[in-house]
């Protein structure tokens, strides 16, 4: 797989006008395959998708062709598509009659409905239950999970740089060639860059700056107004696998590149990042993160999901098909990883996001860190609730408890309240405010902080809203002017509440 040259991209604009008039698309593939074998063919099981592409239609031959790899009739492909210039530059290969295709080319919807497509390697769709069960080192992959999670929480506002590093089949820098006005993708693999070349070109965006190297090589002292990286962060012994195996020790890979990044952020400026890190006995996984943060920079660290070692060993066994090979050779392999986490302490491995921001505030000594773990369901895509977190941080950096009391806040949308309780009982135990957006938190509150979110629509300042409320409930207004800042405090740092100044003012400037 890795032998084979490449196709030329002399000819995509005439390929891209077949697949978009054989309605090959994400939204064509769903009408045609319908939504059971549209799911299955994302698991990387494709007997449902042969069975609905038995005739002969255009959409069906390049389903078959390029989904999956199927040889088709000659004169069938030549029906979907322009045959002799596809021959000519490599996408596909004449044999006995039969067209094969050369690459995999995946239609991926883009978050504005463009019709993109994604070039990759062969037989090497992500997301499968058995992993995509390649050992060859300079494989490069397609669209899985993990590169459309990162799509989805990164800002999308218009800037004059951006940097894909580590960057695969281009799906990251695909997405920001539409809000970039330069692009910069970098890899390892030189084979990647060619296939980020044909992703952007088969999708018709900018081409982007394509350069060879590891981690922030490439690039010197440039820096960038954002950077983006899905990095091969499989914590393993060796570095076997390019698309996945950092090749340093433990998480080390992951712990420089975050550490790095600092000094290739313009201020303002994101850095978002998918990362595996340790959770080492006798130390806080939260303290080893806070750590990687680099001077200058605030962070949002999110643990989206925690594996003990075996569980991990065996899921990236697994991916690379080891678990199909001779018992002896696979319990070697396990054993070897084993032996790795037992020599480094290593208990579990977490995964999740790291999002850096470059701030003034963080360069004058006062960073806003926040590590934090939420395992639960989010609202995609989050580049929007990313670029209102740190919003309320800047607010809230600035903000001391008598400031707070004369701030003016309003409930944010898509909040509800739930009481829950005994059924029959007079009074609920305890009272959820709930979201429906975003990262869909929930936290529990008192009658208190219950009433006093219920009622800010923005007219009033805090100050004089639990003036009221301490009236109504028979309290010392002083006694719960006191005790109140540190809640308001943390519903405007979940986002429940918006302040009306301040933090708004800042919200609507960088949100638009």
């Amino acid at each position: 797989m890795s032998e084979t040259s490449l196709p030329a991209p002399d000819h995509t604009a005439t390929l891209r006008e077949a697949l978009l008039a054989a309605d090959f698309t994400a939204d064509g593939l769903l009408d045609r395959l319908g939504a059971a074998a549209y799911a299955a063919l994302a698991r990387s099981e494709t007997v449902p998708a042969l069975r609905a592409t038995r005739g002969a239609s255009p959409l069906d031959t390049l389903v078959r062709l390029f989904l999956l790899q199927r040889p088709v009739p000659q004169e069938q492909a030549r029906a979907a598509l322009p045959l002799e210039e596809c021959v000519q530059d490599g996408w596909v290969r004449l044999q006995d009659g039969q067209v094969r295709a050369t690459v995999d080319v995946r239609p991926y919807g883009g978050p504005y409905g463009e019709d993109w497509f994604i070039v990759s390697d062969l037989g090497c769709a992500v997301g499968g239950a058995g992993g995509i069960g390649s050992r060859e080192e300079g494989v490069v992959l397609g669209v899985g999970g993990a590169s459309t999670t990162l799509a989805s929480i990164t800002v999308r506002t218009p800037v004059a740089s951006a940097l894909d590093l580590g960057t695969g089949s281009g799906i990251q820098a695909l997405h920001a060639a539409q809000h970039a006005t330069r692009v910069t993708a970098t890899d390892l693999n030189p084979r990647a860059l060619e296939f980020t070349r044909l992703t952007l070109a088969l999708s018709g965006a900018a081409p982007a700056d394509l350069r060879v190297g590891s981690l922030f090589e490439p690039v010197g002292t440039e820096t960038f107004d954002l950077i983006v990286s899905n990095p091969p962060f499989v914590i393993s012994p060796g570095a076997r696998l390019t698309y996945r195996d950092g090749g340093m020790a433990g998480d080390e890979l992951c712990r420089t590149l975050v550490r790095q990044a600092g000094d290739h952020l313009n201020e303002g400026g994101y850095a978002q990042f998918l990362a595996n890190w340790e959770h080492v006995e006798g130390e806080e996984w939260q303290d080893r993160l806070r750590s990687w943060v680099p001077a200058g920079c605030d962070a949002w660290i999110v643990q989206r999901e925690v594996q003990d070692v075996t569980q991990y060993a065996e899921l990236w066994l697994r991916d690379s098909g080891d678990h199909r090979s001779d018992p002896a050779a696979y319990t070697e392999r396990y054993e070897a990883w084993l032996d790795e986490f037992e020599a480094r302490g290593t208990t579990s491995v977490g995964f999740g996001w790291i999002t850096l921001r470059r701030s003034a505030a963080a360069a004058e000594g006062r960073p806003s860190i926040v590590v934090e773990e939420w395992p639960h369901a989010v609202q995609q895509p989050l580049g929007r609730a990313v670029q209102e977190h740190f919003a309320r941080q800047d607010y809230l950096r600035d903000q001391d408890d008598a400031a707070l009391l004369a701030g003016h806040f309003t409930l944010a949308a898509e909040v509800v309240q739930e009481q829950v309780g005994l059924p029959g009982a007079e009074d609920p135990e305890h009272v959820v405010l709930r979201q429906h957006r975003g990262m869909m938190r929930a936290t529990k509150v008192d009658a208190v902080a219950a009433g006093f979110a219920g009622v800010c629509d923005g007219s009033l300042p805090a100050g004089r809203i639990l003036d009221a409320i301490a009236q109504l409930m028979s309290e010392d207004p002083v006694l719960l002017r006191d005790r109140t800042p540190q809640a308001i405090r943390l519903l405007v740092e979940e986002g429940f509440l918006e302040p009306v100044s301040g933090a708004g003012a800042v919200r609507e400037e960088g949100l638009g």
